[in-house]
């Protein structure tokens, strides 16, 4: 190999290695949020929303900067692992800080079954504004969705 070759490889695995090491390790990522929201949902479908809700509330469900929050297809706020004062709100005519109705957006990838959504939320450490990224899986008992975001 030549010695330009061998320099962009070089070069090429320091970047990865640099962009790898520059993922905040504290922070989900979107393949652990949609795998902790599908199990989430199928915890949900299997003991019941009650028993679910108060199951997330242990540690193995909030794992790095990620919870549980769930809603009914009307938009109420039934369960959100990260502030309890959230519960009972409805949120239909809810804007993040762009003015985005995204929990339309929410309920419109429920009623799918389950799908991505993105919008501006508050991070519950940071206490700021930040990009996040939701997952949401269509539960049937309430009839609505459990979702898991990553702070982006």
């Amino acid at each position: 190999m030549n010695l330009l070759r061998r320099l962009i490889l070089i070069g090429a695995c320091s970047a990865a290695m640099g962009a790898a090491s520059a993922a905040d390790p504290a922070r989900g990522t979107k393949d652990e949020a949609k795998a902790l929201a599908e199990a989430a949902a199928a915890h949900v479908n299997k003991v019941g929303s009650e028993q679910a809700f108060k199951d997330f509330a242990d540690a193995k469900w909030h794992p790095k900067d990620m919870y549980v929050f769930a809603q009914s297809m009307d938009g109420v706020m039934i369960y959100h692992g990260a502030n309890e004062k959230l519960v009972g709100k409805n949120f239909n005519d809810v804007k993040d800080s762009t003015g985005k109705e995204f929990n339309k957006e929410m309920i419109a990838a429920a009623r799918k079954g389950a799908g991505w959504v993105d919008y501006q939320w508050v991070h519950p450490a940071t206490k700021k504004i930040e990009d996040k990224t939701s997952y949401v899986v269509r539960i049937n008992k309430p009839e609505g969705f459990v979702g898991v975001g990553i702070y982006r």
